[in-house]
């Protein structure tokens, strides 16, 4: 099959055309022309390209649908609309997700072990007879389907309006305690908060914070962040991160390394990990409730973006008066060692 001029829509075109006269030969060599096409597509053939491979994602058969997915993805980051994206690909995931749990549920049922890998392992009959065919193929699709969410949950256009966004975490992460298997980047995204208030106390200065945070992927990127609103704000005591720091935990591209400022503690005195995601901070009385203390020990890492695609932010909004500080004081516990 010859594409020619404007090859990549094209090959769109014909794979189009394929799948929804179910047309299996066709759709084949069109899959092919997809993947021979890409690489010298222009930017305004992603833009058209991507909203309609995501529209015919549901009418793709389960073999290649993740991978058109993918590419999907891939046509959102040269350029196609996220938001017209966003709910072909995100309904995949859900369907891979429910897939791939009951994938989790037959291998446990009909003897457990060790689950295959879906990157390093071959999908074998014998596994599709133990675990049935569209369970398998969900459990194995799930890496390509975790690429392609994540083309998706980089624009805060798209995490604002999942479906069914807290069920659809839910899945995720019971996916993931079944299997052990690390999706850490679709579980972390899902968990990404938008607009979300924060309240921050510092114990020992007894002073607080009314703060906002947007895009933010973990909580090492939260702790820089909020070294350089406090600590480099002129609010707090001690040793602000750079300018570059603070940069790349924004939307500037690398990584620069940098020292921890504070621990971060929950009202009710347990730690919050850095390596966690600022989700993990309780809510109280409306807002998220976060104490700084002192560092128990030196810690560094390479400042930067969970999601070196996804913008971050955090916002001070303002400066709490000593009444206001000490309201928020009565719902925390006394500093732990």
């Amino acid at each position: 099959m010859i594409f020619g001029k404007d090859g990549f829509l094209r090959a769109v075109d014909a794979f189009e055309t394929a799948v929804r006269a179910h047309d299996a030969d066709g759709a084949e060599g069109a899959y092919a022309g997809l993947h021979k096409t890409y690489e010298q597509a222009r930017d305004d053939e992603f833009l058209a390209a991507g909203p309609r491979l995501a529209e015919l994602l549901a009418e793709v058969p389960p073999g290649p649908r993740a991978v058109v997915a993918v590419i999907t993805g891939a046509c959102v980051e040269r350029g196609a609309d996220p938001v017209a994206c966003a709910p072909g690909v995100l309904g995949g995931v859900r369907g891979a997700l429910q897939a791939a749990e009951a994938f989790c549920e037959r291998w446990a049922a009909t003897g457990g072990g060790d689950l295959p890998q879906p990157e390093a392992d071959e999908l074998t009959d014998e596994i599709v007879d133990r675990t049935g065919f569209e369970a398998a193929m969900g459990w194995w699709s799930l890496p390509q389907w975790e690429m392609a969410a994540l083309a998706m949950l980089n624009s805060k256009a798209v995490r604002q309006q999942v479906p069914g966004k807290a069920e659809l975490l839910a899945l995720a992460e019971r996916v993931q305690d079944a299997s052990g298997h690390p999706f850490k980047c679709l579980v972390y995204a899902l968990r990404v908060l938008d607009d979300e208030p924060l309240v921050v106390l510092h114990r020992e200065t007894r002073t607080g914070y009314a703060m906002r945070m947007t895009g933010i992927g973990d909580n090492f990127q939260l702790h820089t962040l909020l070294a350089g609103a406090l600590i480099g704000g002129l609010h707090l005591p001690g040793d602000a991160p750079s300018a570059q720091e603070v940069a790349v935990c924004r939307d500037a591209p690398g990584q620069v390394d940098t020292a921890g400022s504070f621990n971060l503690v929950g009202a009710d005195g347990g730690w919050i990990w850095n390596e966690g995601t600022p989700s993990d901070i309780p809510v109280v009385d409306g807002a998220r409730l976060l104490v700084l203390d002192p560092p128990p020990y030196r810690r560094g890492w390479a400042a930067g973006r969970f999601f070196p695609d996804m913008t971050g932010d955090l916002v001070l909004e303002r400066v709490l008066g000593a009444e206001e500080t000490e309201r928020w004081f009565r719902h925390v516990a006394e500093a732990k060692d």
